[in-house]
């Protein structure tokens, strides 16, 4: 016999907080409790069952997985049984007295003040146990880790009120017990009928059996009467094993539901059975909108429902990275291989030649979905893809760096803002632009900014727009990753209006060409005098046509970084190579004209005036805001004549 003591501790403050807004608010859709609970055993017997692959002797004699549902209407309590993997002591005061992955503030944040909407974000934040105390006013867990002795189970329990109590107890049998002491008006849970339907209308699609004692009607007794054997409530089939002319599109969905833990529709997906040298299954859904930890790539412990990997109908592992590159990390769904072998491990995934063959397909799969949507002429497709767009678009972008086999298809699926609409909506595709394109115009141009603001106000689009030749506005911090490894699209190479000289190609006439070098000539004393006064603050001074309101502007050299990316490497605190920009000067622009007959004495602040308005037109920050308002001050009095 055990005969520990029993220990009470409080609750993480997450955790009291979280309690709190289960009984006090989300009461609308309660009944959400018996999926989150069902869907937490199904993943208990999925961690069982992969933990007992290298070591068998955890079943303990009982392969035989399933999920069962039992009440007791005189004591008022519904009981959520599993036989998986099971909790030791500590595991418990780990899962259920604190809130250990991320995204609990993302959650709180999440909150919209609509119960209804508010108890679907439940089991996409981990959170689901917590629900039982929707119902509940009191929560019992018992539970045994596979491979513990009998003595070594633990009793958890708390009426959800700031601290719960931990005690050891024996337990037979392998697995979690987790009794809800309904609250006064929940009996509508102590009846079988509802208990049914909720497991059709929420967990149908759980591969694992969900079992319940069989009742049938007693004429004589006038009530049903319990029988001594188990039926299975739900379907209980690998729903993705099926002919998919077999499937509706309601079951996908609810399929994808469970999956992945999302209360939304999924804007589309894709199922489909590879045979050949590799024979494998995939299930691949994009989500309606981004999860919260969607930027956390490099998360640990976190909340994942990513790609599942099953190998013959057995589940294998959950977030199957091998699977899908990161670039596509917003996928949910799995694949299911015929060819793996079942006691593959995580070392053995990375390695496999078999899995890289799965994720290449995968992808093709992916890509292919979403050229359909992209290039779809129904409307209804359009939308879908402008919806994905606005959800996963920037993590899209991250895929011309990393996947170099499969840039063209992406770069294709990529959407810009642009001056064409001089919108902050990304919906220029890079096929619409070259559509579009000037008669000899043979270049891709774009600009990049830390706004969208900055962006479409640049002064280097002053003469684009006098001549109407489009220009992307590219405003995402991932911009400039993409343009550094996209550099032609169509056999048109992409251009950064910032870079290098202005090089309109035929767009530019002979008459403006031979006027450009006229102006240089008579202006090059002028220019040397202001590189003299900015010393190594600039590469060069040159004169410039491509400003037609603003008198200066700055440019990088060709093959040097760009200013928008010299910030964005500062600001992510790494090391920049040192940016030392071209200072471009209008020589039609009053300021300029003044500057070049301006006394010695006041020569230098005119010169250091130009420069730093250049720096903030474009975004940039000053090095020496005081001195740059000391300037502009005393030129202000200057012209002013006091």
């Amino acid at each position: 016999m055990t005969t520990a003591t029993k220990e009470t501790l409080g609750f993480q403050a997450e955790v009291q907080q979280l309690l709190h807004l289960m009984i006090h608010s989300l009461y609308s859709n309660k009944e959400i409790f018996l999926r989150e609970l069902i869907s937490n055993a199904s993943d208990a017997c999925d961690k069982l069952r992969f933990e007992a692959m290298g070591k068998p002797e955890l079943f303990e004699g009982d392969g035989d997985l399933k999920v069962r549902l039992s009440y007791d209407k005189a004591a008022r309590t519904l009981t959520i049984s599993d036989n998986g993997i099971g909790m030791s002591r500590d595991e418990a005061v780990r899962h259920l007295g604190t809130i250990a992955k991320s995204g609990t503030k993302e959650f709180f944040s999440s909150l919209t003040g609509d119960s209804q909407k508010d108890s679907h974000l439940i089991g996409q934040f981990g959170v689901g146990f917590y629900s039982s105390f929707i119902v509940a006013d009191k929560v019992t867990v018992i539970s045994r880790r596979a491979g513990l002795p009998a003595g070594e189970g633990v009793k958890w329990e708390s009426a959800g009120l700031g601290d719960y109590t931990v005690e050891a107890v024996d337990k037979a049998g392998r697995g979690t017990d987790i009794v809800l002491h309904l609250k006064e008006g929940e009996d509508e849970f102590l009846s079988a009928w509802t208990l049914k339907s909720l497991v059709r209308k929420y967990s149908d699609h759980i591969v694992l059996p969900i079992v319940m004692k069989k009742e049938e009607w007693d004429q004589e007794k006038g009530e049903s009467v319990v029988k001594d054997e188990d039926e299975t409530v739900n379907q209980a089939s690998a729903l993705w094993t099926r002919p998919k002319a077999e499937i509706s599109e309601d079951e996908y969905k609810a399929f994808y539901k469970h999956v992945a833990h999302d209360f939304e529709d999924p804007l589309a997906w894709v199922h489909a059975k590879v045979e050949g040298t590799k024979e494998y299954t995939q299930l691949l859904y994009i989500p309606g909108r981004a999860p919260f930890d969607m930027w956390d790539r490099g998360q640990d412990g976190g909340v994942r429902h990513g790609v599942k990997l099953y190998v013959k109908r057995v589940f294998i592992m959950d977030d199957a990275k091998k699977l899908m590159p990161s670039y596509l990390r917003f996928v949910r769904g799995l694949v299911d291989s015929n060819d793996l072998p079942l006691n593959v491990s995580r070392e053995i995934l990375q390695e496999s030649r078999e899995i890289d063959t799965i994720r290449g397909g995968c992808v093709k799969r992916v890509l292919g979905m979403l050229e359909g949507l992209a290039n779809s002429d129904e409307q209804a497709d359009k939308d879908k893809y402008a919806t994905f767009w606005k959800e996963f678009g920037k993590v899209l972008k991250e895929g011309v760096g990393e996947d170099f086999a499969n840039k063209e298809r992406i770069a294709g699926l990529l959407r810009f803002a642009s001056t064409h609409t001089d919108a902050a909506d990304e919906t220029v595709s890079l096929a619409d632009y070259v559509a579009r394109m000037k008669e000899g115009q043979e270049k891709i141009y774009y600009v990049t900014a830390d706004t969208f603001a900055a962006a479409k106000n640049s002064p280097h689009l002053e003469v684009f727009r006098k001549k109407g030749i489009e220009v992307l506005l590219l405003s995402d911090r991932v911009d400039e990753w993409v343009v550094g490894h996209l550099t032609e699209f169509d056999g048109k190479q992409l251009q950064s209006v910032a870079k290098g000289g202005l090089d309109l190609g035929k767009l530019e006439d002979e008459e403006e060409k031979k006027a450009a070098e006229k102006v240089a000539d008579e202006f090059k004393d002028l220019t040397e005098k202001v590189k003299g006064a900015l010393g190594d603050k600039v590469k060069d001074v040159r004169i410039t046509l491509r400003l037609t309101d603003s008198p200066a502007c700055l440019v990088s050299d060709e093959h040097d970084v760009s200013g928008n990316l010299a910030r964005i490497l500062k600001q992510a605190g790494q090391q920049a190579p040192a940016y030392q920009p071209i200072l471009e000067i209008n020589p039609e622009h009053p300021a300029v004209v003044r500057l070049k007959g301006e006394a010695e004495a006041q020569f230098n602040d005119w010169a250091h005036l130009l420069f730093e308005q250049a720096i903030l037109a474009e975004g940039g920050q000053l090095e020496d805001p005081a001195g740059f308002v000391k300037r502009m001050n005393a030129l202000m009095l200057a012209i002013s004549g006091k």
